[in-house]
């Protein structure tokens, strides 16, 4: 199959890519390398079955692009992903993630694609609901400008699934970490921890610690990807993709610094606007419906990610 991949010289992009290239599609990777990196894309150029192009999808060439690529299938991944960038420029926010959306789903559907995997938020657009682990009855929430970007592109998936007949399938995902994963970004805690202890810095911790996060490997979200381009029983549908476990900041914090070694503690700062207190996502419906079940702990996925972080 061929398969176009936005944000692919991303941190989970790359991941994705890979994941489907060991499936043999054929994968063009598509990437403005504002925050991308080629070096991510090592191993795909190796198998001689991946193209790049360095485009924005914002960009009014993108049709002509995706036209000539011609793809049977589209991951959608290229996004503005820092909540404290769309609280502070929520413009900024809806024009990389909703009109860079839109873009690419007009583009997808005069180049003749069959399928959009798209990729959500499913730590941000449910808010705070009533209980937890959410599932995906739960009403949409949004207390950020990114949640909202996110929960509005479903809506236009709709759309241009009416329309036009765009089949879609949308992946909210829990919190990422793995290899190639950036420290110097705010949705990267894993990377921004484990790399100030490794070089003996203070990390800073944003409230009191006791937030949670539900916290999944990269490279089970990269299987929930190759299932979704494949299963076609169950499209026009959201799955959640997270491990249903809630772990506190400072739980994260203890335990990356016990597998280092380090009694070095971190510093506290104040919370940030548009962080939710707790989030973990239920995701029997991905494990019913596409067959996906995350396979990774989290004490393992932790010490394979700082054995990358050490060698990079």
């Amino acid at each position: 199959m061929r398969i176009l991949v936005t944000g692919a010289a991303g941190f989970i992009g790359s991941h994705v890519s890979d994941r489907l290239l060991a499936a043999g599609h054929e994968v063009i990777g598509l990437d403005n390398l504002s925050r991308g990196n080629l070096e991510n894309l090592r191993n795909a150029q190796a198998t001689g079955r991946f193209q790049f192009e360095q485009m924005d999808v914002t960009a009014p060439e993108l049709a002509a692009v995706v036209g000539r690529i011609n793809p049977e299938v589209v991951c959608h991944l290229a996004a503005q992903i820092d909540v404290r960038v769309s609280v502070t420029d929520p413009v900024f926010d809806v024009q990389q993630n909703v009109v860079g959306t839109v873009n690419l789903l007009d583009a997808a559907r005069k180049s003749g694609c069959g399928k959009v995997v798209f990729t959500s938020s499913g730590g941000a657009i449910y808010g705070n609901p009533a209980s937890l682990p959410v599932n995906e009855t739960a009403p949409l929430a949004p207390e950020s400008p990114y949640a909202a970007s996110k929960a509005a592109c479903e809506l236009f998936l709709g759309t241009f699934a009416a329309l036009y007949g765009l089949r879609w399938t949308s992946l909210a995902l829990s919190n990422v970490y793995g290899p190639r994963q950036d420290p110097h970004g705010e949705a990267g805690v894993v990377a921004i921890f484990a790399s100030a202890l490794l070089e003996s810095k203070t990390a800073m911790i944003f409230g009191d610690g006791q937030a949670t996060r539900d916290f999944v490997y990269v490279g089970d979200v990269a299987d929930a990807f190759a299932l979704a381009v494949t299963n076609g029983a169950h499209d026009g549908r959201r799955f959640n993709i997270g491990t249903g476990q809630q772990t506190s900041v400072a739980e994260l914090y203890a335990e990356i610094a016990s597998q280092l070694k380090s009694d070095r503690k971190p510093t506290y700062a104040d919370a940030r606007a548009g962080e939710l207190r707790a989030s973990s996502l239920d995701a029997t419906a991905a494990r019913e419906s596409l067959g996906w079940t995350p396979a990774t702990t989290l004490e393992a996925g932790l010490a394979r990610t700082i054995e990358w972080i050490a060698q990079a």
